[in-house]
């Protein structure tokens, strides 16, 4: 019998502005930027930014998303990743590592744009593969 598998998820994030959301994705939390797409000079810009297997879009076009949103991304080695920013000099955001209701630790980042990402270790298996 044949069955659905989803490959990936990818959580499309507003942006306002191309040097700020570079300021904070890719200087602030490491990700590299994969493609930029404007369909001219002065339109707005749609781009992909990456680390590790977790992939972004960030628009700057007004109907794709709703600023203010929120994502929960699994991570296993929260503690590097709080400790590899708290390195590095962004006067915006100084975040903490806090225990979750459920059972987990949680760091809970908000971008220039007001979108938080919750970055979610769990020690009680939610952080594992599975479900049908």
């Amino acid at each position: 019998m044949a069955r659905i598998t989803f490959d990936s998820t990818i959580p499309v994030l507003r942006i306002f502005s191309v040097e700020k959301a570079r300021e904070f994705y890719v200087d602030y939390l490491g990700f590299g930027v994969d493609w930029e797409h404007r369909f001219e000079e002065n339109l707005p810009l749609y781009m992909q930014v990456s680390r590790g297997g977790l992939v972004l879009h960030l628009t700057e076009h007004h109907g794709d998303a709703t600023p203010g949103s929120r994502i929960f991304v699994r991570i296993r080695g929260l503690e590097l990743l709080h400790g590899e920013i708290a390195d590095r000099d962004y006067r915006f955001l100084n975040p903490s590592i806090g225990d979750a209701p459920w059972g987990g630790r949680v760091m809970e980042l908000t971008d220039p744009f007001g979108n938080r990402l919750c970055f979610a270790e769990a020690d009680d298996g939610l952080g594992d593969e599975g479900g049908t």
